[in-house]
């Protein structure tokens, strides 16, 4: 059984409104996490005297900054689009596929809450972006 889109309107959009906002919180709350990590990590690697590219340990202390630092940008990134799909609802263009401009299905909007396109177009560039 698929599920219809909803009509836009209020109670839709205050649907997605309310949970972008809860995604962006538990973003902000991950990125500081992680920011507060990578701070720990580099206190404690500062106190050594570990020499990165010939001290085994070195090496585990540079993989785990890499890790944090890819994980905290992944982060960024998330709550970017989430940003983005709020800047859409307030500008009465979320849910709409911005390739096509036709609405985009309620089922993807609730897997995917920052989608800028329709199935059909995903992966599909605007034009001019």
């Amino acid at each position: 059984m698929t599920r219809a889109t909803p009509p836009r309107g209020a109670g839709r959009d205050a649907d997605a409104v309310a949970r972008l906002q809860a995604l962006s919180a538990d973003l902000r709350q991950h990125a500081a996490q992680l920011t507060d990590e990578m701070a720990a990590l580099v206190a404690a690697s500062r106190d050594s005297n570990a020499d990165d590219e010939h001290d085994p340990e070195g090496q585990t202390i540079a993989y785990e900054r890499s890790q944090l630092s890819a994980l905290t940008d992944q982060t960024h990134a998330h709550l970017r689009e989430v940003e983005a799909a709020l800047e859409r609802v307030r500008a009465g263009t979320y849910g709409t596929c911005e390739v096509c401009h036709q609405p985009i299905a309620a089922a993807r909007l609730e897997a995917r809450p920052t989608a800028r396109t329709c199935v059909d177009h995903v992966g599909t560039r605007r034009a001019g972006g």
